[in-house]
This record gives structure tokens, C-alpha cells and sequence, in this order.
């Protein structure tokens, strides 16, 4: 009876969490296809005078088909080479004995606790100097410094896992470490590849400040940038803004329905003491 009533207490408080998880992107989704005339009203039901007209607004007249493709291109370039200067830190850090591991390790962490903000003035000026101000490569090199240091932590957290008798037959079969690395942990180390690879793409994806700041033309801006547009000094307009943010949600629900049993796996994986 106990065992029955723990049960249902559970599954009663998991459907309440599920509720006021789903409810705001529900009603997110009934504002995107309200009429203009009704998108200020409290209370709205999908009926015939829905309209798809802020969706059609986004590309017609705010060309979001670029914004989305700008968006892209930064997040996954800035994530592969984010996994790919991971990796070799992190199989650094996993294998080898050196002085001033812990050291850097401590480095490492420190940085999450630094605000990013604080860089900001100088970060400008350094892109200015190079030429790198409003142009997509200046936020994949940002990006990219920001999160190699988590990004280490958590995949050399991963490949502690791994046994170091992998590399060592990799070894006496021809590979030197880089193939060794890539040809044979790679594989192994995927659960907690895909799990930083997750990370880093939402983050890149959602990253607005960075974005506002560094890029100014119209053809760079990123999604983040572009949804802002459509809040005023005196107006909101509720319609394109609730639709950009159901297209903005569509890559990383995609990503962690594909990744998802990766993700979980990665992540628990990751989680070692060392």
C-alpha cells in the first residue's frame, strides 16, 4: 500500500512539474498564431481566425532564414573546434603526470566563475585591432575561449573512465597518440562527446550580449540578435517575437531528441572524482 502510494505521489508531482514546464511554450505557440487584434487579450483558444501571418512576417520581412543560417554556422563551428581543443586538453589531463596539472585544472575552474563581462572592453578593441569586428569568425573565436575550459573539464572527466589499456594496444599496433586519440578513444569517449557537443551548441545558440556587441550589419546578426528586434521602447510585438522564439526552440529540441541517450550517459559518466 505504501509502495503504491510512494508511486502515485510521484507521478502525481512529476505531472505537475511536466505541466508548468509545457504550459508557458504552449502558451507561447497560441500567442505566435493569434490574430493582431487579439494577441493582448488574457485568454486565447485555437479557432478559425488563427493565422500564420507572424510566422510568414519572420522570412517575408525580417529574413530570419539568414539570422537562423548565421546562428548555425556560428554554433556548430564554434562547437567542433570547442570538442575538438577538449579533447586534447582533457586526454592530456587524463593520462599524462606532469607539475602544474593540478594547477591548471584550478585555472580551469576559476574561469567558470568569472563573469564574461569583464572582458568585454578589451575583447573589443583586440577584434578592432585584427579587423574581426562584425564578422561571424569573431563570435566563433569567442565562443570558443569561453567554453574550451568547461568543456576539458568534462570530457577529461569522461576519459578518465576509459582505460588506459586502450591507448596502450592502440600504441603497440602502429598508432601514435594523436591517431590513438582520435581512431580509437574517440569512438569509445562518443556518450561524453555528444554530451559536451549538446552543451556547447545551446550556448552558442542562446548567446545574445556578445552577439549584440560584436556584430552591427544586418547580414551577421545571429537569432538571438534578431528576436530582440521585435521589442521597442514602447511596443512589443508580442505576435513575431512569441513565434521567433518557437522557431529558436526547434534546433536544441531536435538535438536532445537525437542525443538524448548519449546525453544521459555523458553526462553521468562524466561525473568522477579526479
Amino acid at each position: 500500500m505504501f509502495k503504491t502510494l510512494g508511486k502515485a505521489t510521484k507521478f502525481s508531482v512529476l505531472a505537475i512539474w511536466l505541466v508548468f514546464t509545457i504550459f508557458p511554450l504552449y502558451w507561447m505557440f497560441l500567442t505566435s498564431i493569434r490574430p493582431v487584434r487579439e494577441v493582448t487579450k488574457k485568454f486565447y483558444y485555437p479557432h478559425a481566425n488563427s493565422t500564420l501571418d507572424s510566422y510568414r512576417t519572420l522570412f517575408n520581412q525580417y529574413a530570419f532564414g539568414t539570422y537562423i543560417k548565421n546562428s548555425f554556422i556560428v554554433s556548430f563551428a564554434a562547437s567542433a573546434f570547442v570538442i575538438f581543443i577538449g579533447m586534447l586538453g582533457a586526454y592530456a589531463l587524463a593520462r599524462y603526470k606532469f607539475k602544474g596539472k593540478a594547477q591548471i585544472m584550478l585555472v580551469f575552474l576559476v574561469t567558470q566563475m568569472i563573469p564574461g563581462l569583464i572582458a568585454l572592453a578589451p575583447l573589443y578593441l583586440l577584434l578592432s585591432k585584427v579587423h574581426l569586428l562584425n564578422t561571424l569568425i569573431a563570435l566563433i573565436f569567442c565562443y570558443v575561449g569561453g567554453m574550451v575550459p568547461f568543456a576539458t573539464i568534462m570530457l577529461r572527466g569522461f576519459l578518465q573512465r576509459i582505460p588506459p589499456e586502450l591507448d596502450e594496444a592502440a600504441l603497440i599496433d602502429g598508432c601514435n597518440r594523436f591517431t590513438a586519440l582520435f581512431r580509437v578513444v574517440f569512438p569509445v569517449a562518443l556518450p561524453g562527446i555528444a554530451a559536451t557537443f549538446i552543451f556547447a551548441f545551446v550556448q552558442c545558440w542562446n548567446e545574445l550580449f556578445l552577439a549584440m556587441v560584436l556584430i552591427d550589419s544586418d547580414a551577421n546578426k545571429t537569432f538571438p540578435v534578431a528576436e530582440r528586434s521585435f521589442v521597442g521602447a514602447y511596443y512589443i510585438e508580442w505576435g513575431g517575437l512569441a513565434a521567433s522564439v518557437m522557431i529558436g526552440i526547434i534546433p536544441t529540441v531536435v538535438m536532445f531528441g537525437l542525443m538524448s541517450k548519449f546525453m544521459i550517459s555523458g553526462l553521468s559518466a562524466g561525473i568522477v572524482k579526479g
